[in-house]
């Protein structure tokens, strides 16, 4: 390996003169006094970046779509804003590819009605996963994750980058990222097994790949009425990952009345009724009828509690890229939790 692919250089313990260290490798031989020193932490991890595949004009048609895809947006945002400042960023990536081996114990409910019950069950799984998280503080950019498994990754080259937009170095310790993913593949396992009630959970990982992925994102920031907003878009895809854009007060005004109204209609009338049949004692267990009312009491404080959020923080609409969720859920409640109340 030739000197230019030595990004890093630390000194040697022996004479002191500065040792080359190639991206990846973990042993290195000082030029000097011929000591071999081995090198740990985060230097050691392999770097990778994913080439920029949009332009200025693609990046620059994600933002107006987005500034014209939501309701909640106010209407003359497009067509009004002015774009004060587009840069191409390039922002450091903690990945981990690996095979995960998963031991689930746990429950399953078999049968229904009187002739249901819990049976216990053991369940193995194999699954190759992948994980990331931002390796620098992305509180600015609002992109904590990036889909790396769908693009090629080109080796590391620190000139090129630099050349074409601004670099992130990382920051915080590899070690905390790596706990964090590891507590993704057990959710990740968990969920695999499809219990009703899971009592352990034990994961062992095989072939891991570990690396900093340095992704490149357009950074756009506009101007609508005399206020400054920012909208990020995905560097190979054009797919907008996180933006702001002034809110729209018909909308707000819509979402407040509809919501306070649903939520009423929930909470006190329909409620109401579902606990009459219970008192008249209708149905086969007028317990589950009550139970099924406070549910709509909960349920219809909760629309208006969300529906005065959306207006009172509505000024200002904000977007965010998610994680996709390990589990699907049903108003906010997670399926688990579900299949356990049945």
């Amino acid at each position: 390996m030739s000197d230019k692919e030595a990004l890093h250089g630390l000194d040697c313990p022996n004479c002191g003169g500065m040792v080359p260290i190639p991206e990846g490798q973990t042993v290195v031989k000082c030029p000097f006094c011929d000591v071999r020193s081995l090198v740990r932490g985060e230097r050691g991890l392999l770097r990778y970046q994913v080439p920029l595949q949009i332009d200025r004009q693609a990046a620059e048609s994600a933002v107006r779509r987005f500034l014209t895809g939501n309701r909640a947006i106010a209407r003359q945002a497009a067509k009004k804003s002015r774009i004060a400042e587009a840069i191409v960023v390039y922002l450091p990536f903690w990945a981990i590819w690996t095979r995960v081996f998963g031991w689930v114990f746990g429950e399953k409910k078999v049968g229904s009605g009187d002739d249901s019950r819990y049976e216990p069950r053991e369940v193995k799984t194999s699954e190759e996963m992948s994980w990331n998280a931002a390796a620098a503080d992305v509180a600015e950019f609002g992109v904590e994750f990036v889909d790396v498994e769908a693009h090629d990754l080109d080796p590391f080259d620190v000139a090129n980058l630099h050349a074409t937009g601004m670099v992130f170095e990382p920051m915080g310790s590899w070690s905390e990222a790596k706990t964090e993913s590891e507590r993704y593949f057990e959710g990740r396992v968990g969920d695999l097994a499809n219990l009703d009630r899971i009592s352990q959970v034990f994961t062992r990982f095989l072939h891991n790949r570990v690396g900093l992925v340095y992704f490149p994102l357009w950074l756009f920031r506009y101007q609508f009425r005399n206020r400054t907003y920012q909208v990020v878009v995905d560097g190979t895809s054009g797919k907008v990952l996180y933006g702001k854009a002034p809110g729209d007060t018909i909308y707000r005004a819509a979402v407040l009345v509809g919501g306070m109204a649903l939520g009423a209609i929930l909470a006190l009338d329909v409620s109401a009724v579902v606990f009459w049949f219970a008192i008249q004692g209708e149905g086969d267990n007028p317990f589950i009828l009550i139970i099924f009312g406070f549910g709509l009491i909960a349920l219809g404080i909760r629309f208006m509690v969300r529906s005065y959020r959306r207006f009172r923080h509505g000024e200002i609409y904000e977007y965010r890229q998610r994680r996709p969720s390990r589990s699907r859920s049903f108003f906010g409640i997670p399926n688990r939790v579900w299949k356990m109340l049945r």
